[in-house]
């Protein structure tokens, strides 16, 4: 990865933030927005919007009134010594320490409602509503929400998930920098994986090459996905990571699948990897051909003023022209992961897969969200022949005219260098 000066965010971008959420408000026409930030560790797409607000460590709720600054409750005491040795260190913290609560328990929400004089209002919640893909049905805890529901009987809540996350995904300026620094960091763990892998080095030495380029260069990933053999066909964090077992030992003809997130200031951005050990099946080539095609038909549709829908039948039209099957979903957003593809039912594809639960085709969610520009999204299509599947992409941005791809590297059948 090339030195660049790190973009970081100016008190400008704070404010920009803020006058859209006041904004939203008032179209939406709620006394304040009372916002869940999902747990730090959450892993790949978190529901993350209390950092939206506060430029600042995940896991916090926010209460936002119409009038006046955002109240942010911490879930702790290392989250205050966080935010008081960021200050000493003479970091610009968006959210002043007279803001700020030492919990975020029922009870300090309650007390907060009540000193903003919102037990009667209208309030806006994000929490309630689908995060897809992990919480279809909203993230908040069902003992803290009864708690604050038996107290403010009076108050209209109102979920505003949906029209508050296509909100925030249009990018300014500044975000679209932190974004593309975020995937030049994700390209760089995949050189290094391609780097490492050959015949005889343990997949879990790939892993370990890929993780530690992104934190030598400032990001600080998730999980990665990684598999590999001849003809697997799986995705999600390696076994070895949740069953104790010895990592599997790369060999000629296998493939290494790989899901790589990058997460810098708070922005995230995704290659999708398939990377070749000495000579691989022809199927192979025949589906990295496909998927290419399926990418290249989402740069074409990814233009200002179409549908996410227009998106993704665009990208499936090279897809159900095949006569493989696809794996999993071709596309969905980034910075929040809000919108998803739609994808189809997987076991009936695969042998031996007599017994499983059935995996129902599922929709296209949000269908007729417009794209705009500054949206991010992660394009990852992927295609098989029988058990040789290919998947490839990376992050691309909506532009003003064209997009903006940032992962070009990944977007095609890689090769280990160690052959």
């Amino acid at each position: 990865m090339p030195k660049t000066q790190v973009p970081v965010f100016s008190a400008a971008e704070r404010d920009r933030r803020w006058d859209l959420a006041r904004n939203f408000m008032a179209r939406e026409e709620v006394d304040a927005l009372l916002v869940f930030g999902e747990h730090e560790d959450a892993g790949p797409a978190p529901v993350a919007y209390d950092t939206w607000f506060t430029n600042g460590r995940p896991g916090a709720t926010v209460v936002f009134p119409r009038t006046g600054e955002p109240i942010v409750l911490l879930p702790g005491p290392m989250f205050i010594m966080d935010h008081l040795e960021s200050s000493r260190r003479g970091e610009i913290m968006w959210i002043p320490p007279h803001n700020l609560r030492g919990a975020r328990t029922s009870g300090t929400i309650i007390e907060t409602l009540d000193q903003l004089g919102l037990a009667k209002a209208a309030i806006g919640v994000v929490g309630l509503g689908p995060h897809m893909p992990w919480h279809p049905e909203g993230i908040i805890p069902h003992g803290l929400w009864s708690k604050v529901l038996s107290r403010f009987t009076e108050a209209d809540f109102r979920p505003v998930d949906l029209p508050f996350g296509q909100l925030v995904m249009r990018l300014s300026q500044e975000e679209i920098a932190v974004v593309r620094h975020s995937a030049g960091i994700g390209d760089a763990m995949v050189k290094a994986m391609v780097a490492t892998a050959a015949p005889g080095v343990p997949e879990s030495r790939v892993y370990a090459a890929g993780m530690a380029a992104g934190y030598s260069h400032g990001s600080l990933p998730p999980a990665m996905h990684l598999w590999s053999g001849p003809d697997v066909v799986a995705a999600g964090p390696p076994a070895w990571g949740h069953r104790p077992q010895v990592p599997r030992i790369l060999d000629n003809g296998d493939v290494i699948y790989a899901e790589v997130f990058s997460n810098f200031g708070g922005r995230h951005t995704q290659n999708q990897v398939t990377i070749t050990v000495g000579e691989v099946h022809e199927d192979f080539h025949r589906a990295a051909d496909v998927a290419r095609a399926a990418y290249d038909a989402g740069l074409e549709a990814l233009r200002p003023g179409r549908t996410f829908g227009q998106l993704v039948d665009s990208m499936h039209e090279p897809i159900d022209a095949a006569d493989g099957w696809p794996f999993l979903i071709a596309v969905h957003s980034l910075n929040p992961g809000l919108s998803v593809g739609k994808g189809r039912g997987l076991f009936s594809r695969i042998s031996g897969a007599e017994g499983y639960p059935r995996v129902h085709d599922h929709p296209t969610f949000l269908p007729d969200m417009e794209l705009v520009s500054g949206m991010s999204f992660a394009f990852e299509p992927n295609y098989a022949f029988g058990r040789h599947l290919v998947h490839l992409g990376g992050t691309v941005i909506v532009g003003d005219d064209t997009p903006i791809e940032l992962n070009p590297y990944s977007a095609q059948l890689l090769r280990a260098a160690g052959n």
